[in-house]
């Protein structure tokens, strides 16, 4: 990482296994704030000592200050840098809050459904009902591929239809993405149509932006028990580009009322630094976007990294 703007703070938490509990005051009694003090003061910054399976590793938090980035958009970003085992958090607070994943959900819906055997590849293809639907591209049989690019709701929502409630809560707790909680399984209703609707979107699912970072972290990460080949076929419909001497892997996702998404990872050799962009900007709406989200994490992730 290049240097460091803010704030560094030690935690001492016990990493727990399965889905988070929204109670602040059970998340407080997990950690207990030991130091602070600004990283310019002092250069030996300490970290998060994480307990899980008798091992110990230490994860620093970094507070950061992107707000040139942002260009006066609200919003937060979560950097994690494997090799190092740091976070860099720009909007801590927001950070650490649960919203909806939007559509960056569709890296776990493709996952689940690689896993289930219900995808085969990026070929795998769904057939068009022959609805109208608002985006062209859409309206058509589409692959997983051009499913993904595309952010294809109905393509997806057959997806998780046909792996199956029990399955995809599995996958959740796994993976430990956010609250886990489906149980709005058909949507809140948020878009006309039911196949466009689903418990990511605006809906029961909530996860933050760290806990984002997080599961990518596992996912990708080689203490897992999913199927290589099906990370290899998920790795190839996320990628997007070149970027320094490695290549970014993402997701866009984007709702309503100024609220956006950019996930994925960067690869470099051995390494895989992670990341978050998320837009909550009301008084902005206009300004942001699934686009705008990557665009930020692009111009952080080329100056910052």
């Amino acid at each position: 990482m290049k240097k460091v703007k803010g704030i560094a703070i030690v935690l001492l938490s016990v990493m727990v296994a399965g889905c988070s509990n929204t109670n602040s005051e059970q998340q407080e009694d997990n950690s207990i704030a030991i130091e602070q003090h600004t990283a310019e003061e002092n250069q030996n910054i300490q970290g998060t000592e994480i307990v899980k399976e008798n091992e110990i590793s230490v994860v620093t938090d970094n507070i950061v200050d992107y707000s040139e980035y942002f260009q006066g958009i609200s919003g937060c970003a979560v950097i994690y840098d494997e090799s190092s085992n740091t976070y860099s958090l720009y909007g801590k607070e927001q950070c650490e809050k649960e919203v909806s994943p939007l559509s960056t959900f569709k890296i776990v819906s493709a996952l689940a459904g690689l896993e289930d055997n219900v995808l085969e590849s990026q070929t795998s293809t769904m057939e068009y009902s022959g609805v109208k639907y608002p985006i062209d591209a859409w309206n058509s049989n589409l692959t997983l591929k051009e499913a993904f690019e595309t952010s294809c709701v109905w393509y997806f929502r057959q997806v998780v239809d046909m792996v199956g409630q029990k399955d995809i809560r599995s996958m959740l707790k796994e993976i430990q993405y956010g609250n886990c909680d489906i149980s709005e399984w058909n949507g809140s209703g948020t878009n006309s149509l039911p196949e466009l609707n689903g418990f990511w979107l605006e809906s029961s699912l909530k996860i933050s932006p760290k806990q984002q970072v997080a599961s990518l972290n596992y996912i990708f990460g080689s203490d897992n028990h999913l199927n290589a080949d099906n990370l290899e076929e998920l790795k190839s419909i996320m990628y997007i580009t070149e970027l320094g001497n490695g290549c970014l892997y993402g997701k866009t996702g984007s709702g309503t009322d100024g609220k956006a998404w950019f996930v994925g990872f960067i690869e470099e050799n051995d390494n895989k630094i992670y990341f978050a962009i998320y837009l909550d900007d009301m008084q902005n709406k206009e300004a942001v976007s699934g686009n705008k989200a990557k665009e930020i994490a692009i111009s952080i992730l080329s100056n910052e990294v």
